[in-house]
């Protein structure tokens, strides 16, 4: 009974303050705020959501939590035997279509985000094929030579992605609603698990003292930065770069870290 509750009362510790909801919160918030600032060049009180979440946010802030302790974070409550990389995909890629299904015009070309979540899959599933571990922090950990180049690509895939699975690169046309500048809670919810997943995945875990706790979120917060600049950056340029960007150059990448996937799996046995 002892053990039991012990379990749970770590889960729950994982689930809701570390690295769960509280931490989504704490890391989201300011980047939201830089985006928004970045985008109207004013904050007031006014741009802050007041009323109570509606059910799709409830609902994404479930499978954004669900992602977010699956990552390889310092000093998590979760045990590393209980993460499972497919979990966080499944949950981080059902996010983005639970504003789909709560307002169909809240995403800018569903079916060019379907491409965009194919892509990132791969470059989340890709580099498991070969270690057949499904356990993020030991993905992370792998430092075999043949396996260099497939984390270099699929790394490079997923930063290729991250913009547009958060809604920075614009996808519909300038004025078009889903582009008003707002706080959106959403992507608050979003921002550390996305990100924590990339340094949990693409680099090798960080230790659980001081230290690895400061590289760990040093890490993942450039991530984010980047990830701004580089929305801010395209933004700046109009839809249609983005639009097209990712309806050729990435698929046609992603392709390339397909067959290099397959490569280094044959290369291996």
């Amino acid at each position: 009974m002892i053990q039991l509750l012990s379990s749970l009362a770590l889960h729950t510790a994982a689930l809701l303050v570390y690295p769960g909801l509280l931490m989504m919160v704490a890391f989201g918030a300011p980047l939201e705020l830089v985006w928004k600032r970045l985008n109207t060049r004013r904050l007031s009180r006014s741009d802050l959501p007041r009323r109570r979440p509606t059910p799709h946010v409830v609902t994404v802030a479930l499978c954004a939590t669900l992602a977010a302790v699956q990552v390889a974070a310092p000093f998590s409550p979760m045990p590393a035997d209980e993460r499972n990389v497919v979990i966080a995909a499944i949950a981080l890629a059902f996010t983005a279509w639970v504003e789909l299904a709560a307002e169909v015009d809240v995403v800018a070309e569903p079916g060019l985000m379907l491409v965009v979540q194919i892509c990132w899959l791969l470059a989340v599933l890709g580099p498991a094929v070969q270690p057949e571990s499904l356990r993020p922090q030991v993905l992370g950990n792998l430092l075999v030579p043949a396996l260099l180049p497939l984390k270099l690509a699929g790394g490079f895939l997923y930063l290729l992605c991250l913009p547009a699975l958060l809604r920075l690169w614009p996808l519909s046309a300038a004025g078009d609603r889903r582009h008003a500048d707002r706080v959106d809670l959403t992507r608050v919810l979003c921002w550390f698990a996305y990100c924590g997943l990339f340094t949990t995945l693409f680099l090798t875990p960080s230790a659980d003292d001081a230290f690895g706790l400061l590289r760990f979120l040093g890490i993942t917060t450039a991530v984010g930065a980047g990830t701004l600049t580089a929305g801010w950056i395209v933004g700046r340029r109009g839809a249609g770069i983005a639009r097209g960007m990712y309806a050729r150059a990435v698929p046609a990448y992603a392709g390339g870290v397909l067959l290099l996937v397959i490569a280094t799996s044959f290369l291996m046995h």
